[in-house]
Order: C-alpha cells, then sequence, then structure tokens
C-alpha cells in the first residue's frame, strides 16, 4: 500500500511538471485566486527555498542528486525494515518519499526541478513550488504529528 502511495505521488508530481513544461511558458503567470494563488511556471536549479540556485559551481547538481538518492535510501530503508513508526509515520515517509523521487528525477534529467505554485498573502509571496513539494512538507507534518503524540503518550497508549 506504502509504496503504491509513492508511486502515486511520484506520478502525479512528473504528469503535472510535464504538463507545465509543455504548455506554459518559463516564467508565464497567472492569477488564479486573486491575493492568495498564482500558477507561475520556474525553474529552480538549487534546493528547497531557491538556496544554491544563484551558484554556478560545476558540483551543484551532481551533490543535490547524491544527498536525494540518499535521503531517498534511509527513507526506503526505514519503510522496508519497519522502523518508520507507526500509521502517520509510514503514511509521512512514504509521501516524502514520492516527493523525494519526483524532485531527483528532475534533478538528474533535467538538472532543476520545475516550480509552478505560488502561495501569497497580498505582497507577502512564499517561495514557488511544486506537487512534489507538497507531499514532502504534508508529509514532515505527518512525521511531526506522530513524534508528538508519541512523546505525549510515551507507554504507547493512545489517547
Amino acid at each position: 500500500m506504502f509504496a503504491l502511495l509513492a508511486a502515486v505521488v511520484l506520478a502525479a508530481d512528473q504528469t503535472s511538471k510535464h504538463a507545465v513544461e509543455t504548455l506554459t511558458a518559463v516564467g508565464s503567470s497567472r492569477v488564479l485566486i486573486p491575493g492568495l494563488l498564482n500558477f507561475v511556471h520556474t525553474s529552480n536549479p538549487g534546493v528547497a527555498f531557491g538556496l544554491l540556485a544563484d551558484s554556478n559551481t560545476p558540483w551543484r547538481a551532481p551533490l543535490l542528486i547524491v544527498f536525494s538518492v540518499a535521503v531517498i535510501g534511509l527513507i526506503a530503508w526505514l519503510l522496508t525494515t519497519g522502523r518508520a513508526g507507526g500509521w502517520l509515520g509510514k503514511c509521512g515517509m512514504t509521501l516524502i518519499l514520492g516527493g523525494a523521487a519526483g524532485n531527483v528525477l528532475d534533478r538528474i534529467l533535467w538538472r532543476s526541478v520545475t516550480d509552478f505554485i505560488d502561495f501569497h498573502v497580498g505582497d507577502y509571496h512564499w517561495y514557488t513550488f511544486n506537487l512534489a513539494d507538497s507531499a514532502i512538507v504534508i508529509g514532515a507534518g505527518l512525521v511531526i504529528l506522530e513524534l508528538l503524540r508519541d512523546w505525549r503518550h510515551p507507554s504507547g497508549e493512545r489517547a
């Protein structure tokens, strides 16, 4: 079941990025919900929040790929060995796995990641992101929820 969820996240991410890349030009923008949400086609050669995007060093892409593959390997190991926690933790790790796989596939194929969701409140914009990033954030939230739940109930009993 968890492998299927990771595959669905990867497929949805790659399908959405392909549609954006095929149907719009880089830099194109469209307001979806005024004052809240825009569609903006961007390409990010860096990591989350645009870190390293301006770096021209030749090792940037290979280093990011190696790091991402290592994280994917660690998460796969946690899931396959039963060390990913309970149901929330396993779902969270699976979402992170699918999202990380989507972004690393972009880095391998294109040396950058396509982003297109521009969330903002008025003039305060968050960094542009994609479905893979959304899955990673939601997955991390689920893992944190499980950790907090376990912290509040160390004996294993649930409220």
